[in-house]
């Protein structure tokens, strides 16, 4: 295995809050990954972080092998036992040639060398295998909280996000992809919350981390003043993150 890229851990020093309080991903993806890929047989997940989505490959895959650069983030790692965990850079797997297929890198691709892990997707997958990648964007509640949301992301934390953000908000557009590209479903993550528990999925943001290390502020129970007026009474609220997703298959 060749030394990949550099590897940017924005993660790692909260991967058990990140396993806590990020949404899961829906049923509808899964399935719909296993319908277009050409067999069941083996799920490469990149960037996997704590298994999100290798533990939903693992019931329409016979095996998945799932892959992250963050020990941390492998260490706090839950799946079934069809599920292999390694820390590996995507960009470099220990997987065999032409053996996979399908590869997937959920809330990942953004942070690795395209170029690199283009190469090592093309020398794992079998022809006619799948590479799907896939990024939510960011949340929405309803029109008085999101407004709130959307000022605390773009003025209070905003020049705390790494360059690669800017990927996520082009709904990865803007990469590039190395195959013709599948027609994809429209789908969303759902999860209710508190507003507590809201704020815990607001602190795993990399802008929230990096604001707290340059200025030794937490910039969070300011955001909770502002919020709890238009949260209202309800206690739990339903928030959604749209899921932008793009497929590609290597030619047979």
């Amino acid at each position: 295995m060749t030394d990949g890229p550099a590897f940017k851990d924005h993660f790692s020093g909260h991967a058990g809050d990140y396993a806590r309080f990020r949404p899961g991903y829906p049923d509808e993806l899964f399935d719909w990954l296993a319908a277009v890929a050409p067999g069941r047989k083996l799920a490469w997940d990149a960037g996997t972080g704590n298994g999100q989505a290798a533990r939903g490959l693992a019931s329409r895959f016979a095996r998945v092998h799932a892959t992250d650069a963050s020990a941390e983030q492998v260490a706090h790692a839950e799946a079934p036992d069809n599920v292999l965990f390694a820390c590996e850079p995507a960009e470099s797997s220990s997987l065999p040639d032409g053996t996979v297929d399908l590869v997937t890198a959920g809330q990942a691709f953004h942070w690795f060398d395209p170029d690199a892990f283009h190469a090592e997707v093309d020398r794992v997958l079998r022809p006619g295998g799948v590479l799907a990648a896939w990024t939510y964007q960011l949340n929405v509640i309803d029109p008085a909280v999101d407004d709130v949301v959307l000022d605390f992301y773009q003025r209070i934390v905003g020049d705390y996000w790494p360059p690669e953000r800017v990927h996520v908000e082009t709904a990865y557009r803007d990469l590039t992809f190395p195959w013709p590209e599948i027609d994809m479903p429209s789908l969303h993550l759902a999860r209710e919350m508190e507003l507590g528990a809201y704020l815990d999925y607001l602190g795993t943001w990399s802008a929230v981390r990096r604001f707290r290390a340059a200025t030794g502020n937490d910039p969070l129970p300011e955001l909770r003043d502002r919020l709890e007026r238009p949260w209202g009474d309800a206690g739990r609220r339903t928030v959604r993150w749209p899921l932008a997703l793009r497929a590609g298959r290597k030619p047979a």
